[in-house]
């Protein structure tokens, strides 16, 4: 694996990064929760159904895949729908069989993101394997302006697949981005067992990580989970979904859900076709909203995460 020379991060900092309070934290025990569908953009499917769970449903957040042939599409709605909330899904993966992409930037500037038949890696080891940070950061750049060339209104940046946190360097470069273009990332900081198995380096580096981002008054939410259900049945989705929620601790926490249709389409492109409608259907469905309003917990965008913060910051003063 091809590592950049970074510095020793210190265990103390870890530890001191991991106990800090979070500043969304002020009433004692308030949860909040920002329902997120990832991979808007990929798809005229995914488009369709992500709209109508942010428009019908409870799902208070977004992030767009620029890459995909849909993005253009979706990035229309955004722009005519500037009170929504949208995040760029910075990609440097195509991982679909026959559904692929290439990067944003000119392939001659990127080489070291792209497989053989020039699209970008189909999975999340051969970016940790292969990827130049100098050449992600080309791409990712690339990726953010163009949607901002096209209008949308930008809230945040996360990372698809997690392949922003297999490495140091590239979480470097995560950082930067969020610094450069002032915008909140998706990280937490806490992680859990399941987060130290996947990427060990998000793990390991959290505190530094969590610091930097808070030195550079960039906001830093509390816990990020996802369903652990792998069930294709609506009602044990449902049931997942509720026990998550049930279990969210106090401070922000993003749920990552992934929004589709049961159709051709979605068939065509990935085996989770039946997972993602799934998804979809649980966070428009009226008995999921009324059992979010019971449990107390406040579903949030990350622009409130934001407002939060300087709001924060001014009684500091």
């Amino acid at each position: 694996m091809r590592m950049r020379a970074l510095s020793v991060f210190c265990a103390a900092a870890i530890v001191a990064a991991l106990s800090l309070p979070s500043f969304a934290a002020e009433k004692a025990g308030k949860r909040y929760v920002i329902i997120h569908a990832d991979d808007a953009g990929m798809s005229h499917n995914a488009n369709l159904a992500t709209i109508e769970a942010m428009e019908k449903g409870i799902v208070s957040s977004t992030s767009i895949m620029v890459p995909c042939p849909w993005f253009p599409e979706f990035a229309a709605y955004a722009k005519a729908h500037p009170d929504g909330d949208y995040g760029i899904h910075l990609t440097l993966n195509s991982e679909w069989k026959h559904y692929k992409w290439g990067p944003v930037a000119k392939r001659s500037q990127v080489p070291s993101l792209l497989d053989k038949q020039g699209f970008l890696w189909s999975d999340t080891p051969d970016v940790a394997v292969n990827a130049r940070a100098e050449e992600v950061e080309v791409e990712l750049r690339a990726q953010i302006d163009r949607a901002l060339e096209f209008g949308v209104p930008l809230s945040h940046l996360d990372s698809h697949m997690g392949s922003l946190v297999v490495r140091p360097d590239l979480m470097e470069v995560y950082a930067k981005l969020a610094i450069d273009y002032d915008l909140p990332i998706l990280v937490a900081r806490t992680a859990n067992k399941e987060v130290a198995k996947k990427y060990p380096d998000l793990f390991r580096y959290i505190g530094r990580f969590v610091t930097r981002l808070e030195d550079a008054n960039i906001p830093v939410i509390d816990a990020v989970v996802t369903t652990s259900s792998n069930s294709d049945n609506f009602e044990t989705r449902k049931r997942d979904y509720l026990k998550v929620l049930r279990e969210t601790k106090p401070g922000i926490t993003e749920i990552i859900i992934h929004c589709g249709i049961a159709n051709d389409e979605l068939h065509g492109i990935t085996g989770t076709w039946l997972k993602r409608d799934g998804d979809r259907r649980v966070f428009i469905d009226p008995a999921v909203r009324a059992a979010v309003k019971d449990m107390g917990i406040e579903v949030i965008t990350w622009k409130q995460v934001r407002e939060m913060q300087n709001k924060k910051a001014q009684k500091l003063r």
